[in-house]
């Protein structure tokens, strides 16, 4: 699994808090790295691309399991636009890097997916947790991650989601840690997400659901975890590429971790009041 997750490939005058900006440059190929901090304020989505054969199961492995893969845009077959998440949005060309399936097998990361392109493939764009940290930002409560571009450490626990048809999967968790009075603050700023992940599904001991050494994470680095900080688990939109493995498409595209689709939407449409 490629890990080169840490400070983005920032174009000389890019204008990283612009997501046509930031689009355009992926288009381009002269962004290749994290969207972790770029357009401040806008949704960022986790992608899954399916044959149509096999969309309406993942569909329903979605509907069934909302808080790892909470839908916010589906596309017709052969479309490679979302027209709802940005009008010039082109899903072929616009993440700075895909992550190709075989079988369920990932076989590489690349630019962009024009010449792999097909006319019976379904676009999923999946809510992600940026969404929610800049609210956890606006609250005031730290995310020493952000700092360095990095990406929040994330786990795959023993918890079952609901399968549906070949799709099925452990629960991949992301992990953030905070003293007891911000965890809890934490949890109410979260909350109000129910399209990016919601509230926490753990607070505690990670061994509680199956998650043996918190110095091991599926991916990025260990997490800088203080004796008066609790650790904090919300669902993961890595999940789905869980998923995917298990039920062994001939052909799968998702995006790279991190690697996400910026869109025009903003953060505060997907809030609950």
């Amino acid at each position: 699994m490629d890990m080169a997750m840490h400070g983005a490939a920032i174009p000389a005058g890019f204008d990283r808090r612009d997501p046509r900006a930031v689009r355009r440059a992926a288009r381009a190929g002269r962004l290749s790295g994290p969207t972790t901090r770029m357009a401040p304020g806008h949704v960022q989505a986790n992608i899954v691309i399916l044959p149509r054969e096999h969309a309406e199961e993942f569909l329903l492995f979605c509907q069934r399991n909302p808080r790892p893969c909470p839908p916010i845009a589906v596309s017709d077959p052969g479309c490679p636009h979302l027209p709802g998440l940005a009008a010039d949005l082109d899903m072929r060309t616009d993440l700075p890097s895909y992550r190709v399936f075989h079988d369920g097998e990932m076989v590489e990361d690349r630019a962009d997916i024009r010449d792999l392109w097909r006319g019976d493939l379904v676009t999923f764009a999946l809510g992600c947790s940026l969404s929610f940290e800049e609210a956890l930002g606006d609250a005031g409560l730290p995310q020493p991650y952000l700092e360095g571009d990095r990406v929040v450490p994330i786990y795959v626990s023993g918890l079952d989601c609901e399968p549906a048809g070949r799709f099925r999967s452990r629960l991949v968790v992301s992990m953030r840690h905070f003293r007891a009075a911000d965890a809890i603050r934490a949890i109410q700023v979260t909350s109000r997400f129910p399209n990016v992940h919601d509230a926490p599904v753990h607070i505690g001991d990670g061994r509680l659901i199956g998650i043996a050494d918190l110095a091991a994470p599926y991916h990025d680095t260990p997490p800088d975890l203080r004796d008066d900080e609790l650790p904090l688990f919300w669902a993961c939109g890595v999940t789905p590429q869980i998923a995917v493995a298990a039920a062994r498409p001939p052909f799968c595209i998702t995006h790279t971790p991190a690697h996400m689709l910026v869109t025009d939407r903003r953060n505060a449409n997907v809030a609950m009041s």
